[in-house]
C-alpha cells in the first residue's frame, strides 16, 4: 500500500510539473503516430505508465485539435480476446489495449516512437468501432 501512495505522490508531482508547462505550443502530432506519453499513475485497472515520467506508448486514434487527441495504450504483450488487437512490429507482437481509450491532453505527449501501418490502424479503427 506504501509503494501504491509513494506512486501517486509521485505521479501528482510530475502532473503538476506537465499541467504548467507550455510544452504543447510546440508538440505536433497527428492520428496514426506512436508516441510515449506520460499516463500517470492510474487507479484500479486502468492502464498505467512506467518509469520516472509515468509513460507507455499509445496510438493517437484522433486529433481533436492541438489541445486534446484520442490515445490508445499500446503494450508489448500478446494480448488475446475481445478488447485487443494484436499487431507486429520489427516481427515481435504487441497489443493496443482498446478498452482504454482515453482522451488525453497534448502535454502528456512525450516524444514520437513511429507512424502505425495504415492497414493495421484502418483495422483497429473498424474494431474498436465493434465494442461502441
Amino acid at each position: 500500500m506504501q509503494e501504491i501512495a509513494k506512486n501517486i505522490i509521485k505521479w501528482t508531482k510530475l502532473k503538476i510539473r506537465l499541467h504548467l508547462s507550455n510544452k504543447e505550443n510546440n508538440t505536433y502530432f497527428k492520428a496514426r503516430e506512436v508516441w510515449w506519453a506520460s499516463l500517470g499513475a492510474n487507479i484500479g485497472f486502468e492502464e498505467d505508465g512506467k518509469h520516472d515520467n509515468f509513460e507507455r506508448p499509445v496510438l493517437i486514434l484522433k486529433k481533436f485539435n492541438r489541445h486534446i487527441l484520442w490515445a490508445l495504450p499500446l503494450t508489448s504483450q500478446d494480448k488475446q480476446g475481445y478488447f485487443y488487437y494484436q499487431f507486429s512490429y520489427n516481427n515481435k507482437k504487441y497489443s493496443i489495449i482498446l478498452s482504454q481509450l482515453r482522451l488525453i491532453s497534448s502535454k502528456r505527449l512525450l516524444r514520437k516512437i513511429r507512424m502505425f501501418e495504415v492497414s493495421d490502424f484502418e483495422k483497429a479503427r473498424k474494431h474498436l468501432k465493434s465494442l461502441i
